[in-house]
C-alpha cells in the first residue's frame, strides 16, 4: 500500500521553493536554489528608491526660500527680518512636526501621512502667488508648507529604513538623506533661472506641482512593512509581523521626549543636531544667495553654487552612511562639525562678484559636509533608544529645525542692521567647534566597535 506524506507549504523566498509532499520520518527543509539562478532584488530597496523619488520631489520647497528674500523685499518692501521669519516659522514646524509626524505613521501607515503632506506643501505653495500681505506669507509659506514639509522630515526616511532593513542602515540612510541634496540639485538652477526670467510666482507654482505629482508615486508604491507583502526586513533571518496600529500617537511622541529627555545622551543630540541645523538649514541655505548677491554676484550663479553643494552633499551623505556602519559615531560627528566650522570661518575672505576657485574649493567642502551629520546621529539614536528611536530622531531633529529657524530670522535681522552676514559666518563656525566637544561626550551604550566584544557603558545622565 502507497504512503503519502503530509502536504507542506513552504514559504516562498530566493532561497526556497513549495514543497508540497514530504516523508513523515523526514524534517521538513527547503529545497535549494537551482543553480544559476540569480537571486532577486529585495522589495525593500524599491521602497527605498519610492522613498528616495519623493524626498528629491518635496525638495523643491527647501531651495525656494533663500531664492525669495531679495524679490519680495523688492516687490512689497517688506523687511528681510519679516521674510527671514516667514522661513523661520517653515523651519520651527519643519522640525516640530516630525516627531508627531513619526507616531502618526505608526497610527495610519507611511502611505497615508505622506500623501497628505504633499498635497499640503502643494496648497501652501500654490496660495502664495496672490498673497499681499506679510501675514499671509507667515500662513501659506510659514504654517502649511511648514506642517507638510515637517511630515516629510527626515522622520520619514527613518521609519522606512528602521522597518524594512536591519542590516546597511547606515547607507541607507545615508541614500535617503542625500535625496534632499538630490532635489535641490535639481530644482536650485531651475527655480533661480525662473526667479531672474519670469520673476518668483511661476517658481512657487513649480514647487507646489512637483509636490503633487510625487502623490501617485507615494500611494500606488511605497508600502508600510515588509509584512504587507509577505516579506522579511532586508538582512532579516526571521520573519516580522506588522505590529498592530498605535493608537495615541501625539501622546506616545510626548512621552517618549519626556523619557528620553530624562538622558543626557538626548540634549547632547539634540544640541550638536540644533548647531547642524542652524549652520546649514539656516545659514547657508536661507542667507547664501542673498549675502552672495550682496558682493555682486548673480542670483543664478550663487544658486547655482548651492546646487554644487548638493552634487557634493549626495557624495559626502552616502559615504558617511558607509562610515558609520564601520566607525565610532560619535567621532564621525566631532569630524564632520570641526570641519564645518573651520571652513565657515573663512567663508567671509571668499565671497566676490565672481566665482574664484577658493569658493570653489569651499563649496566641495562644504558640500561633502553638509548633512553628513544625519547617519551617525541616527546610528546614536537607534543606539540609544531602540525601537523608540524613530521618535526620538525627530525630536532631535526638531532641534535642528529650531537651530535653524533661530539662525534664519537672525540672520535677516543681522543683515539690516550691520549691512552684512560677517557676524553670523564667524559666530557660526564657533557653534560647529562646540557641537563637536559635545559629540565626544556622548557614551555608548551597548554597542559593538567594529571587530572588538561587545562594550557596555553606562548613559552619560
Amino acid at each position: 500500500m502507497l504512503s503519502f506524506g503530509p502536504l507542506v507549504r513552504v514559504a516562498k523566498g530566493p532561497d526556497a521553493v513549495v514543497v508540497t509532499q514530504t516523508d513523515v520520518n523526514q524534517p521538513v527543509e527547503a529545497l535549494p536554489r537551482a543553480p544559476g539562478r540569480r537571486p532577486r532584488i529585495h522589495r525593500a530597496w524599491f521602497v527605498a528608491a519610492v522613498t528616495f523619488v519623493t524626498i528629491i520631489g518635496a525638495a523643491a520647497f527647501r531651495s525656494l526660500p533663500g531664492l525669495l528674500i531679495d524679490p519680495l523685499h523688492e516687490e512689497f518692501d517688506w523687511s528681510r527680518g519679516t521674510i527671514g521669519l516667514a522661513v523661520s516659522i517653515n523651519l520651527a514646524l519643519y522640525g516640530l512636526t516630525a516627531p508627531f509626524a513619526a507616531a502618526l505613521m505608526d497610527r495610519f501607515g507611511i502611505r497615508r501621512v505622506v500623501a497628505v503632506a504633499l498635497v499640503v506643501i502643494a496648497l501652501g505653495s500654490g496660495l502664495t502667488v496672490w498673497m499681499e500681505s506679510a501675514w499671509q506669507l507667515l500662513l501659506c509659506w510659514g504654517l502649511l508648507v511648514g506642517l507638510g514639509s515637517g511630515s516629510m522630515a527626515l522622520a520619514f526616511a527613518a521609519t522606512v529604513t528602521n522597518r524594512w532593513f536591519t542590516t546597511r542602515r547606515g547607507l541607507v540612510t545615508g541614500i535617503l538623506t542625500a535625496a534632499s541634496a538630490s532635489g535641490q540639485l535639481i530644482f536650485l538652477p531651475v527655480l533661480s533661472w525662473m526667479v531672474e526670467t519670469y520673476k518668483w510666482r511661476p517658481a512657487a507654482v513649480t514647487v507646489a506641482l512637483a509636490a503633487l505629482v510625487v502623490v501617485p508615486f507615494v500611494w500606488l508604491l511605497l508600502r508600510d512593512h515588509p509584512a504587507d507583502v509577505g516579506l522579511k526586513p532586508y538582512g532579516s533571518e526571521e520573519f516580522v509581523e506588522k505590529p498592530p496600529p498605535a493608537t495615541g500617537a501625539a501622546r506616545r511622541a510626548v512621552t517618549v521626549l519626556f523619557k528620553a529627555a530624562r538622558t543626557g545622551p538626548f540634549w547632547l543630540l539634540a544640541g550638536t543636531f540644533a548647531i547642524c541645523g542652524a549652520s546649514t538649514n539656516g545659514l547657508i541655505q536661507t542667507h547664501f544667495v542673498p549675502a552672495a548677491h550682496d558682493h555682486g554676484m548673480p542670483i543664478t550663479a550663487a544658486a547655482s553654487l548651492l546646487a554644487v553643494i548638493g552634487i557634493f552633499d549626495v557624495v559626502g551623505t552616502i559615504a558617511s552612511g558607509w562610515f558609520t556602519d564601520r566607525f565610532d559615531a560619535r567621532r564621525l560627528l566631532a569630524v564632520y562639525y570641526a570641519l564645518r566650522g573651520i571652513s565657515l570661518l573663512f567663508l567671509p575672505l571668499l565671497l566676490g562678484a565672481t566665482v574664484n576657485p577658493p569658493m570653489i574649493f569651499f563649496i566641495v567642502f562644504y558640500g561633502l559636509d553638509w548633512v553628513a551629520t544625519v547617519p551617525p546621529t541616527l546610528a546614536l539614536c537607534r543606539e540609544q533608544y531602540g525601537e523608540d528611536s524613530a521618535i526620538v530622531f525627530g525630536w532631535v531633529l526638531a532641534s535642528h529645525q529650531v537651530g535653524a529657524a533661530l539662525v534664519a530670522v537672525i540672520g535677516g535681522v543681522v543683515r539690516d542692521t550691520f549691512g552684512s552676514y560677517d557676524v553670523m559666518w564667524i559666530a557660526s563656525g564657533a557653534l560647529c567647534a562646540a557641537a563637536a566637544l559635545m559629540a565626544l561626550v556622548i557614551r555608548r551604550v551597548g554597542a559593538e566597535k567594529p571587530g572588538d566584544e561587545k562594550v557596555v557603558e553606562g548613559a552619560l545622565t
